[in-house]
């Protein structure tokens, strides 16, 4: 049993790993965005990720129960990578406007 527990949490790491690394990306997202007119919410991509991470769900021969859960949980992490692009993005719109800059030629 405790080879068993080992493993597992030698995959909770590697998870927290990924979803760190994944962090890494959305925050690198959110500062290409302030030079775009896309908001933190874009609807399709969001759908798309949950679609495909749903797919590896199912072909990974997960039960259906599992990968609706996996849809959920990833729905869950992508809501609060929304809040936070959106924070982000609020905070430097502010951070302009009180320097001046409105982003005018």
């Amino acid at each position: 049993m405790s080879q068993v527990r080992s493993e597992i949490d030698r995959i909770d790491a590697a998870l927290v790993d990924l979803i760190a690394e994944r962090y890494g990306y959305v925050d690198r997202a959110w500062q290409l965005k302030m030079t775009t007119q896309e908001g933190a919410v874009v609807q399709w991509r969001i759908q798309q990720v949950i679609d495909r991470v749903k797919a590896r769900a199912s072909e990974k021969n997960m039960p259906p129960e599992m990968v609706d859960m996996v849809g959920a949980q990833w729905r869950n992490m992508i809501g609060w990578f929304v809040q936070y692009e959106e924070e982000k993005l609020r905070q430097a719109q502010d951070a302009k406007v009180k320097s001046g800059d409105n982003g005018s030629a």
